[in-house]
């Protein structure tokens, strides 16, 4: 149940701290299904919104400019910090903003993030083609394939056939790799932490060891057995790791 407000469309639950979480280029809000029923019952606010990937005009399609939009939403949100959990696209965009808006950021939970590693938005993102070639490609963001089921290849294909959001698809995808955070991470002191699978192909498990080494105030945690989407794909392991990094965290 999304709501409607304005220029806004998101999903809330429960009451607390806010996490605002931010999906991924193909990821819609149901992949944060088993974060968003989880967060709300240890005293948090679960917030989700619509990132404006497709309906942007073109010259705003761009990692900063969805920054910036995540930064427009805590404040007509009235929030005063926040925790950001962004998964690929999403966790770029959590980085920029950190980056950008330190004072809005409690904590950066980050997985299977752009940011560093520029392939990261080339290969994984399909080209036009046919059916068994997207099915192929979706199946390899998980480390079991059975993840990618018929509804999120559905999705995949949808998007990549229709011309307009390929090419703003494209957009992203060049806009994340000019956008790479090295220089930046040393600089960014809000504490992170990076929930990675180590079987993590589009992001491989270096990228998080990179994150780690780079950023000065960060936790790295892994799950086996997981590919790009750890917490789909592992959804009660994700839960308790970046449960008990908040409370560690104090947030």
């Amino acid at each position: 149940m999304l709501k409607k407000e304005g220029k806004y469309r998101y999903f809330e639950a429960g009451e607390g701290t806010p996490i605002i979480i931010l999906h991924g280029l193909m990821g819609g809000l149901s992949n944060f299904e088993g974060v968003a029923n989880f967060f709300p019952q240890h005293g948090y606010k679960v917030v989700i919104p619509e990132l404006p990937l497709y309906t942007n005009n073109i010259l705003k399609t761009n990692v900063k400019a969805f920054s910036r939009f995540v930064k427009d939403f805590i404040t007509y949100k009235g929030f005063d910090k926040v925790i950001l959990l962004g998964n690929s696209l999403g966790g770029h965009i959590a980085l920029y903003h950190t980056k950008m808006y330190p004072e809005k950021m409690a904590g950066l939970v980050i997985t299977g993030s752009s940011g560093l590693y520029e392939s990261a938005m080339g290969e994984s993102y399909p080209k036009r083609g046919d059916y068994e070639y997207i099915r192929k490609k979706a199946e390899d963001v998980f480390y079991d394939p059975k993840v990618a089921t018929k509804e999120i290849v559905d999705d995949v294909y949808a998007t990549v056939n229709d011309r307009i959001k390929l090419i703003k698809t494209l957009t992203i995808a060049k806009s994340a790799i000019r956008h790479n955070m090295a220089k930046d991470l040393p600089k960014m002191t809000t504490p992170t932490c990076i929930i990675w699978g180590k079987n993590d192909i589009v992001t491989p498990p270096n990228v998080a060891e990179d994150f780690d080494r780079l950023l000065p105030n960060s936790d790295l945690y892994w799950i086996d057995k997981c590919g790009h989407a750890a917490m789909m794909e592992h959804p009660d392991e994700f839960n308790k790791i970046m449960l008990s990094w908040l409370k560690k965290s104090n947030l």
